[in-house]
């Protein structure tokens, strides 16, 4: 005997492409949560000279594996908190604070 069997489920919908954006990690002092600066150029309206512009984002770092200067890819997300709205996807180039506290040797350690 063999019960009736189901009809497949349809797929699920696609879901959107999230924004993403590049920017440097500039605080790293909370748990779990980075601030994140994101630089363009913007032309002056009238001079058209280009100036920096920054924006400011906090994303979740679950792991709390970047460090300040760390160039970091971070999606957008529904909101995790009052400012939080981004995480991070992934490092894309260590920071070069990293760089040195991994290549010099802890001072006072005698071998």
């Amino acid at each position: 005997m063999s019960s009736p069997s189901t009809p497949p489920a349809p797929p699920a919908p696609k879901r959107a492409t999230r924004a993403t954006e590049v920017g440097v990690v500039t605080s790293d002092k909370m748990d779990k949560t980075r601030r994140v600066e994101i630089e363009r150029l913007v032309p002056h309206p009238k001079y058209g000279k280009f100036r920096k512009q920054r924006t400011v984002c906090y994303a979740h770092d679950e792991t709390n594996q970047t460090r300040v200067g760390d160039l970091v890819e971070i999606m957008a997300t529904r909101p995790l908190s009052k400012t939080k709205r981004w995480r991070i996807t992934r490092i894309v180039r260590p920071g070069s604070q990293r760089s040195l506290s991994e290549t010099t040797p802890a001072e006072g350690a005698s071998g």
